[in-house]
Formats: C-alpha cells, structure tokens, sequence
C-alpha cells in the first residue's frame, strides 16, 4: 500500500516537475523572439557597413563594436561634448515626442476617468443607445483606419492653422488614445464598491466630492497604468506625425524614418537612433512595473 502510494505521488511530482518545465521553455522561446528585435537593434548601432550586410550577430565574437552609429548622431563619448547639429535635432525631436506623448496621455485620463465614471455609475440612453452601447462605440473608434482620417485632419487642421505644431499633436493623440484610457477605466471603476460612496453620500459628500475623496485615490493606480499605456501608444505613433507635421513639430518615429537617404539607408544610424528612442520606455517598463500591473489587473478584483 505504502510503495503505491510513494509511486502515485511520485508521478504526480514527475508531471508538475514537466509541466512546468514545458511552461518554462515556452515563455523562454516567447521571450526570446519578443526582445530578439531589440538586441538586433541595439547590437546593430555599434556595427558598420560590413556587419551590418554580414548579418552579424554576437558581438567580439562576430565583429568588434564601434561607434559610428552613436557618433554620427553626437552621442559617442568622444562626440557627446563636441557641438552637433544632429544631436540638437534629436533632442528636439525628443522634446516633442516627451510634450505630444505626456500632454495627450494626461488629458486622455482626466477626460477618459471622467467618462468612464460616468458610464460606470448611471445609467445613459441616447435614443436606443444605453451605456453598454455607448461603450462599445468608443471600442469601436478603434477599429477605423487612421488613413480615414488622413484627409478631414489635413484639412481642419490647416483651417485652424494647427499643422505642424505642438498643440495639434496632443490634440490628435488625446482623440486616439481617449477609448482605450475610457475601457481601462471604467473596468476600474466598476471594480470599486457603490457601498463606499452610498456611505459618503450619506455622511453628506456630494457626487463630486464621492469621486474626489472615495473613488480617485483607489483608482489611482487604474489611472497610472492608463496613463503609462496612453504615453507609449503616442510615443510610437507615425502616421499623424509624418502628416501634420514638417519641421518645427516632428517627433522621433519621424526622424527614424528620415533616415533613409538617396545613397540607401544607414542602418547603424537608424539603429542608434531607434535605441535612444525607445530607450524610455524600457526604462519605464522596468521602474514602473509594478504600477502597471497593479493598474491594470485591480478591476479584477471587487
């Protein structure tokens, strides 16, 4: 009885032992393609012409790392100190992707958290419509093509004399962004006990004050995750960028995409390049974790 017993738990340790090990290989493999593109594209800006066309990939072992992608932007150590006009281009490009990407993620949350606290706590009807399908028609802006818009944008914008500027970014990007930070939202809210503001209401809180004092702090990180979410989302859009802008508004995908010239493309240039871009939002991938999956994960739980 006792042999059975050692052997049946022993095949249960043999599976969980191999299940997991199955699990193991298949988020390493995921892994491995999911960043593979960025250590190609990090490795890439510190080869030259011949790695490049050589399909090199392991550094010191493959080919020996330079600088030339990094110096010809003004970044290499014996460059960061010296004047460069392409530097200079790249930190303005960088301010305008920080103002277009920060500017729109923040009014995209005031605007979505208000909205989606309205549709989380009464009840709507716009003629058959009702919150459900209220909600579904911001969902749904999601699926139109921006090309659509290509034309209507072109032209409004040149009306209100907003092409290539600042302002017209966020204004754009906060319309892009704005259903998505409405869904996130909204699961936050719903989320978040009607008990909590009865009590408020009954001790004398206004509607206002309810959403203020009881429902934002514990929305907080709902509201964190959202605006992390809206600020990647606009810093790597494209499309609006490169069509309502020119010079003075231009952000970094724009820049990255100039980089091809009439000689071909200088691919440790655009590798450099595409690495100071990016680089930010790693960085907030790694420091702000914990916010972003508490955010997004605390509508689960009432």
């Amino acid at each position: 009885m006792g042999t059975t017993i050692r052997r049946s738990q022993g095949g249960r340790l043999a599976r969980r032992i191999g299940g997991r090990t199955l699990i193991y290989a298949a988020l390493s493999v995921w892994a491995f393609i999911a960043l593979f593109p960025i250590y190609w594209t990090v490795s890439t800006s510190f080869k030259v012409a011949r790695d490049v066309t050589g399909s090199h990939i392991i550094p010191w072992l493959d080919f020996t790392p330079k600088w030339l992608g990094w110096r010809s932007l003004g970044l290499s150590p014996e460059t960061i100190f010296q004047t460069s006009t392409v530097r200079e281009e790249f930190l303005l490009r960088f301010f305008n992707s920080v103002v277009a990407s920060g500017g729109a993620a923040l009014i995209a949350v005031v605007i979505g958290s208000l909205a989606a606290y309205g549709l989380s706590r009464f009840e709507y009807k716009f003629g058959p419509w009702r919150n459900k399908d209220i909600s579904f028609f911001f969902l749904s802006q999601l699926i139109l093509p921006p090309v659509v818009l290509a034309l209507p944008f072109l032209i409004l914008y040149k009306e209100l004399a907003l092409l290539d500027t600042k302002i017209g970014l966020v204004l754009i990007y906060t319309l892009m962004v704005l259903p998505i930070v409405i869904w996130i939202m909204r699961d936050q809210f719903n989320g978040i006990p009607m008990e909590l503001e009865q009590a408020a209401y009954v001790d004398g809180a206004t509607t206002w004050g309810a959403f203020l004092r009881i429902v934002l702090p514990i929305a907080l990180p709902g509201m964190a995750a959202a605006f992390i979410l809206a600020v990647i989302l606009c810093w790597n859009e494209y499309f609006f960028a490169a069509l309502l802008t020119s010079t003075d508004a231009k952000t970094l995908p724009v820049m990255v995409a100039s980089q091809t010239g009439s000689q071909g493309i200088d691919w440790w240039t655009m590798a450099a390049l595409s690495t100071a871009a990016i680089a930010p939002l790693v960085l907030i991938g790694i420091f702000l974790e914990r916010w972003i999956v508490k955010g997004l994960t605390a509508g689960a739980i009432k």
